[in-house]
Formats: C-alpha cells, sequence, structure tokens
C-alpha cells in the first residue's frame, strides 16, 4: 500500500510561482509512475502532467505546456510540480497520483492518490 502526502499548495497571485511535492511511503518508489492532476469546484479531475517510473520521459495537458514541470528524485521518494506563470484558472485541488503498470493521463489507472492540496491563484 502506498501511500501520498502533497504539499506546497497555497494563494498565490496570477503569473506567479509554486512548487508542490507529493511524497511517497510505504512502496518501492521508482516503481510507480507518477502523475497530477487537478479538480476545480463543479468539475471533473483532469489530467495535469505525468512521469515515467525513471524519470525520463513526461507528458503534460496542454493547457500547461511551457508553464508548468513535473520532475522525480527517486532517492527522496517525491514527486514535484514546479508551476509557473499561474493563471487564475489554474485553481484547483491539486492531487498526485501512483500506478503500477504504464503510465498516461488517465486517472482511472491511477492506484493510489494523495489527499490534495489547494491551489489558487488570484487575478
Amino acid at each position: 500500500q502506498v501511500q501520498l502526502v502533497e504539499s506546497g499548495g497555497g494563494l498565490v497571485q496570477a503569473g506567479g510561482s509554486l512548487r508542490l511535492s507529493c511524497a511517497a511511503s510505504g512502496g518501492t518508489f521508482s516503481n510507480y509512475a507518477m502523475a497530477w492532476f487537478r479538480q476545480a469546484p463543479g468539475k471533473e479531475r483532469e489530467f495535469v502532467a505525468a512521469i515515467n517510473r525513471s524519470g525520463g520521459s513526461t507528458t503534460y495537458a496542454d493547457f500547461v505546456k511551457g508553464r508548468f514541470t513535473i520532475s522525480r528524485d527517486n532517492a527522496k521518494n517525491t514527486v514535484y510540480l514546479q508551476m509557473n506563470s499561474l493563471k487564475p484558472e489554474d485553481t484547483a485541488v491539486y492531487y498526485c497520483g501512483a500506478r503500477r503498470t504504464g503510465w498516461g493521463d488517465s486517472y482511472r489507472n491511477y492506484d493510489y492518490w494523495g489527499q490534495g492540496t489547494q491551489v489558487t491563484v488570484s487575478s
């Protein structure tokens, strides 16, 4: 059983930056592909970014390309999301997910989830 704990959310002005972290425990971190998703009030959870087990491959939703960067440190059992040039529409609860097989943008294929961290971007 893998436990995931997100941190780093908060309130930031438009154009600002935040760095989210997701610390994993209870499993071999390098065996899991990781991803970030987000959910705004009244909306479905949507894919933001994913990274494969080694960290050598990443993929992003179109709306964050060039602004967000996903990375991982397998020695620290942590995945990160660096968010730059934040916009009010980025306001949401951000969740990290872990999956044992494959990798990609479908939240239904992720096996474990954190509790989420709130990101609020003011205009």
